[in-house]
């Protein structure tokens, strides 16, 4: 299948109704016409999993049967041989736990969509049944698409609040049983699937071993067969890529139509949409391993396959697994809080380790004291992506002697995760060179109404005020979906912004420099903290659905909201020291340092006096080591090959290591 040259978006084209839908006892008995009474190992042995159908799914709890932990320890165990050994100390990689904790199994239960909708629905509750439909395409797909299956006109929030097989949320199912026909080209939760056949990533191949039909076919009635899209970007398109239908401040529709998230999108005008870098989503999000790993249970003929998917659905949402962990029973939720914890630390994994690089230079010798900052993008897509709350900043600060703060941008309050000065702010411009402490530099999208005015609601957004988010590499303004993933706003105009240094594009950096304060070089000591924060649901994006009152779902998110303040997660730091009294990079004749070079990297330091305060830095001027050295000798190891300024209080320095 040809990937999209272009973007040919489905519109939500959200028709009214004369009254809001509103959560009644006769509404939730409709909410039984699509599912069936629960078995009895409900709430026993698939630990909350339903396994039930519908008139097109399954619920996760039929597919536990095989593929959640093995009790005889055999399949769903890296590393397993054939025939299958029991393995009762490997490492179990089942699908079933490693899901049940994501964001993906917990669409529906997310207490912030479920606020949300009624946020939309209660500002414009003529669109009630259009806007809880589309929402619930993408968040409650089980209920939402075997309704229509069935015929419904609409499928509302409360059939899916109150049906089992909905709150299983993106499961097993909707994934394996997505048509292979369209995907890539058709978005905004317009998915079709197929009623009796489920695809794998499975043999494929002439000299691969057979798929094994019988027991699934035997045991739910589905037919197993090699799917060459699920490993594929394409199978993620249809959700991650939204467009919404624009309304005025009367709910009015204005015709005019708004990218709400495009990460499909934002991937496929990358680097890694093809060629050497070449990497789908399911790279990241669902990394493989090499196993290999018996998939079924029960059966321990199976050869094990390989490579193996890890169904980790890992993002970068940490704030909402915390809430769901914090909250499992009143949630009524399938995982445990040991499994979240889990996913929460793959989830800081990935951010800390597979989102961004921070490079950092304090430049003092030039005419221009400053501090130059590089960030690039490690994403596949926009940094940050998904949903317009999301957003991450770099706060700077800069100290002199005895910690004394002579600058801060970017500061944040740890009780409520406001970032300080910024509660009053509309939006916060792009900036490439900052001066004033008060300017932060914020990568997010801005939505705007009708009157270019700031919205957190997503049907009156009528524009993009600003997207500055970083861009993946490789990233082009002349890709054929550049309409669809636009920069906006001042980024669009920095020489600095997705531009190598020769001018081209692609470099998925921004550089930013930070003008040191008058009166910095009266300090012995600069010390400067650079640190980049991330932030799931920020309290601003928040703070108009919360101002509603009376609504139990928003009631019921405003309180675990409370609970804990939506603290950002650091993403990346880098720390830069220098001294500054008079102290001159060059080889100080009465220091001497033995061996240099050396060949281990250990060196050591001598002075007829003491050396003071030291500092080492490498090549780049990042900071290696720092302390007091009273004595007139020091030991120092160097980390790696390369040149390395050492500076002191008795004078600097040059270190190598071969």
């Amino acid at each position: 299948m040809s990937r999209p040259a272009g973007f040919v978006l489905l519109l939500l084209g959200l028709a009214s109704t004369s009254a809001l839908v509103s959560l009644t006892a006769n509404d939730a008995q409709k909410a039984t016409y699509h599912h069936g009474l629960e078995g009895v190992v409900y709430n026993d042995l698939l630990g909350g999993l339903p396994d039930t159908l519908n008139s097109l799914f399954q619920g996760s709890g039929k597919c536990a049967g095989c593929h959640a932990e093995d009790p005889n320890e055999l399949a769903s165990i890296a590393g397993q041989t054939f025939p299958m050994e029991p393995m009762p100390d490997g490492w179990d990689v089942n699908v079933v736990d490693d899901w049940r904790s994501s964001l993906m199994a917990n669409s529906t239960k997310d207490p912030f969509w479920r606020a949300k909708v009624r946020h939309e629905v209660i500002t414009n509750p003529s669109h009630a049944a259009g806007l809880e439909d589309k929402c619930t395409s993408c968040h409650a797909p089980v209920g939402h698409f075997a309704a229509h299956h069935d015929g419904a006109e609409y499928y509302s929030l409360l059939e899916s609040l109150t049906d089992s097989l909905a709150l299983d949320g993106v499961s097993c199912a909707v994934c394996h049983q997505q048509d292979a026909d369209g995907i890539g080209t058709r978005f905004s939760g317009d998915m079709t699937f197929v009623e009796d056949t489920i695809y794998g990533q499975y043999g494929g191949g002439k000299d691969d071993y057979p798929i094994q039909w019988q027991p699934m076919f035997n045991f739910v009635g589905l037919m197993p067969v090699y799917g060459e899209h699920m490993t594929r970007s394409e199978s993620c398109a249809a959700c991650h890529s939204l467009v919404t239908s624009s309304v005025d401040l009367e709910g009015e529709y204005t015709g005019a139509t708004v990218i709400e998230q495009a990460t499909y999108h934002e991937w496929v005008n990358s680097v890694y949409e093809s060629g050497p870098e070449q990497q789908e989503c399911q790279g990241c999000h669902m990394p493989q391993i090499d196993g290999p790993v018996g998939i079924a249970s029960g059966y321990a003929w199976l050869q094990p396959r390989s490579p193996y998917s890890l169904h980790y659905f890992v993002g970068a949402n940490t704030h909402m697994l915390r809430m769901l962990r914090n909250n499992v029973d009143s949630l009524g939720l399938s995982a445990s809080e040991a499994q979240f914890d889990s996913t929460l630390d793959r989830t800081l994994t990935m951010l800390q380790e597979q989102t961004l690089d921070l490079e950092a230079e304090l430049i003092l010798d030039d005419g221009l004291p400053r501090v130059d900052l590089l960030l690039t993008n490690k994403a596949g897509h926009k940094f940050p992506s998904g949903y317009p709350a999301r957003r991450a900043w770099v706060e700077v600060e800069i100290s002199g002697d005895d910690g004394q703060s002579l600058f801060h941008s970017g500061a944040w309050n740890p009780e409520t995760g406001h970032i300080l000065g910024q509660e009053d702010v509309a939006w916060e411009p792009h900036h490439d060179i900052i001066e004033d402490p008060a300017d932060v530099l914020i990568y997010e999208l801005v939505l705007g109404d009708v009157n270019g005015d700031p919205t957190t609601l997503l049907e009156r957004a009528h524009e993009h005020l600003k997207d500055n988010r970083m861009t993946p590499r490789g990233f082009s303004t002349a890709h054929a979906v550049y309409d669809t993933t636009a920069i906006v706003g001042g980024a669009l105009e920095d020489p600095n912004f997705n531009l190598d240094s020769e001018g081209e594009e692609g470099s998925g950096s921004d550089r930013i420099q930070y003008l040191l304060p008058e009166g910095w070089n009266q300090h012995s000591i600069l010390t400067v903290e650079c640190t980049v924060w991330y932030q799931a649901i920020p309290p601003k994006w928040v703070a108009p659905m919360l101002e509603l009152q009376g609504d139990s779902l928003i009631d019921g998110f405003r309180q675990l909201y409370s609970e804990f303040a939506p603290l950002p997660e650091r993403i990346a730091d880098i720390t830069i020291e220098a001294i500054l009294d008079g102290v001159e990079e060059q080889m100080d004749m009465e220091m001497t340092a033995w061996p240099n070079p050396s060949e281990n990297g250990r060196v050591q330091v001598e002075s007829p006096q003491a050396l003071g305060r030291y500092v080492l830095f490498d090549a780049t001027g990042r900071l290696v080591e720092s302390g007091q050295c009273p004595q007139g000798r020091l030991i120092l190891q160097l980390p790696s090959s390369g040149r390395y300024v050492l500076r002191t209080e008795a004078g600097s320095i040059t270190l190598l290591r071969n």
